[in-house]
């Protein structure tokens, strides 16, 4: 019984994916950080264009 729970506390396998989705969420997080930093300011330009273009 002690064998199996100490294969069980050393078993890596699933250890990969979490450390990808934990990347993952970081990345959403400094994109949609971005996005909300810059979007009134692209915003602005275009409709700048747009007005330009009429």
């Amino acid at each position: 019984m002690m064998e199996k729970m100490m294969a069980l506390v050393k078993d890596e396998s699933g250890q990969g994916m979490a450390e990808y989705g934990l990347i993952l969420a970081l990345v959403a997080v400094v994109v949609i950080g971005a996005l909300i930093a810059l979007g009134s300011g692209v915003g602005t330009k275009m409709q700048e264009v747009a007005d330009e273009l009429q």
